[in-house]
């Protein structure tokens, strides 16, 4: 079994394709990618998080997600404050903000980039989206970096689905950490 994370998959958000550039005609096309990467990635013993923004409709999500691989844990986001129970039953668990622990990690599974976070310290790792791939995320990696600079232990990262390394499909913390690595 392996553990999943990514956000911001904004299903049924036509305007999130123009907002964030996605690589979409159309929310079919986007859909059609988001299910291949996903299910060609993830297993159905697998766990994956989904740190919020998952849908802006409930209907095609409710489609998209009947299809998608692996137990599905829900950050919310602060376009998931509408769901419909059938939706909602999909999901093994709803949470706000959630630590977990993956192979001996500690980490807090936020929707929202957080400045400080518990157990930063001691080297828990940070995942959030929220940001897409904007200003607030490269001022926020800024702070980050600056944090880093000063001998303050901060190891965090934007799984929103947008990020080059996410590519709209769900990736391990190890994956993740790689792409850092060699970039």
């Amino acid at each position: 079994m392996a553990v999943f994370f990514i956000s911001d998959l904004h299903i049924g958000h036509l305007n999130a394709i123009k907002f964030d550039k996605r690589p979409f005609q159309s929310l079919e096309e986007e859909n059609f990618a988001i299910i291949s990467n996903w299910n060609n990635a993830v297993s159905a013993d697998d766990e994956v998080y989904i740190l919020g923004d998952f849908a802006w409709k409930n209907e095609m999500a409710l489609d998209v997600i009947r299809q998608l691989r692996g137990k599905k844990h829900l950050i919310l986001g602060n376009h998931d404050q509408r769901f419909s129970p059938e939706l909602e039953q999909c999901f093994e668990s709803i949470s706000n903000y959630k630590v977990i622990v993956v192979n001996g990690q500690r980490i807090v599974l936020s929707h929202y980039p957080i400045a400080f976070w518990y157990g930063q310290h001691r080297y828990t790792v940070l995942l959030y989206g929220h940001v897409h791939n904007t200003d607030e995320e490269t001022i926020f990696r800024e702070f980050i970096s600056g944090l880093n600079e000063k001998g303050i232990p901060a190891e965090c990262y934007n799984v929103g689905c947008i990020m080059p390394y996410m590519n709209y499909t769900p990736r391990t913390l190890e994956e993740i950490r790689n792409f850092f690595r060699k970039s």
